[in-house]
């Protein structure tokens, strides 16, 4: 299973999310460190919609979500750039 399955399937079972997205950015960041190709699943970004952070603040949703990936982080992922909101919360994506 891919990290972007993965992350996919731990954030549907554990928030519900009425939209998810997990998007691999890794081909951005070649070059950034010797050798780094921008091959691989190193590099997601997550855009997520759920009614679970309804009344939580930006850092404990950017925590839920960290706890939910930290599997992923010791596996290999590098970076995560996350974008959460609940139910009706504008979003710019």
């Amino acid at each position: 299973m891919s990290v972007k399955s993965r992350i996919e399937y731990k954030l549907t079972e554990a928030l519900s999310p009425e939209r998810l997205e997990v998007i691999n950015e890794s081909h951005l960041h070649a070059g950034h460190q010797p050798g780094f190709t921008g091959a691989g699943e190193t590099h997601m970004r997550i855009r997520i919609v759920s009614a679970r952070f309804d009344g939580v603040s930006r850092v404990a949703r950017h925590r839920m979500v960290n706890d939910l990936v930290k599997d992923e982080f010791d596996a290999g992922l590098h970076a995560l750039a996350i974008e959460t909101a609940a139910p009706g919360e504008p979003v710019r994506w």
